[in-house]
């Protein structure tokens, strides 16, 4: 794998600079479908809190609030990302309604019980610790709350130049097993494009 490949790769986790807006707007455009699916499945509302782990450019917030009206907090390795991503979502922050911060999900910033959703759009691949990431997740999240945790498959992703390093794969059975382990007893996983991408959810009982 050549340097510059490497670097687009760490790009797609890290967003920063012009070279990281550029791979948010490819981002935007390539995970289109997931979007859709994931906006559609959230249950919430205007007096709910919804958290999006690795907001990028904010293009999925956008989204979201359209749909709920609901509370939107988002945190980011990105420290570029924060301005962009309030920028594109300038209705909800006039409206108060835009809490976002760089930080990382493995020790995310939140009390106990606070989201009845989180999702995470092409992000597990880049956690320090899966397991240590998802623990804080259903510890944020309320009771009756859902983590829809979107991904593309191994095998698609096994097919890109780019994510041969600094990419961790994962196939269904393995997310719900991590699960498992950092707490959730109530798990399923969907097809979004079927052998290409699916979304595992994760819920509190």
């Amino acid at each position: 794998m050549s340097k510059f490949t490497e670097y687009i790769g760490s790009q797609f986790g890290n967003p920063r600079g012009l070279i990281g807006r550029i791979c948010c707007i490819i981002m935007n455009v390539i995970n289109k479908a997931m979007y859709k699916k994931t906006v559609a499945l959230i249950d919430a509302g205007p007096n709910d809190k919804v958290m999006d782990i690795g907001y990028g450019n904010g293009y999925f917030l956008k989204y979201l609030y359209k749909k709920t009206r609901s509370d939107l907090y988002g945190i980011d390795i990105s420290a570029d990302m924060l301005k962009r991503a309030t920028k594109t979502n300038k209705e909800a922050w006039k409206q108060g309604k835009l809490h976002l911060q760089s930080g990382d999900c493995c020790a995310l910033p939140y009390n106990d019980s606070t989201f009845i959703a989180i999702s995470s759009i092409n992000t597990v691949y880049f956690w320090s610790d899966t397991v240590k990431g998802l623990s804080e997740i259903f510890r944020v999240l309320k009771t009756g709350g859902s983590f829809y945790n979107v991904v593309y498959t191994k095998e698609f992703l096994d097919e890109l130049a780019y994510t041969k390093k600094g990419f961790k794969k994962f196939d269904s059975k393995q997310l719900v097993e991590l699960g498992k382990q950092a707490g959730f007893d109530h798990i399923q996983v969907k097809h979004i494009v079927k052998g290409k991408s699916f979304v595992v959810i994760y819920s509190k009982q």
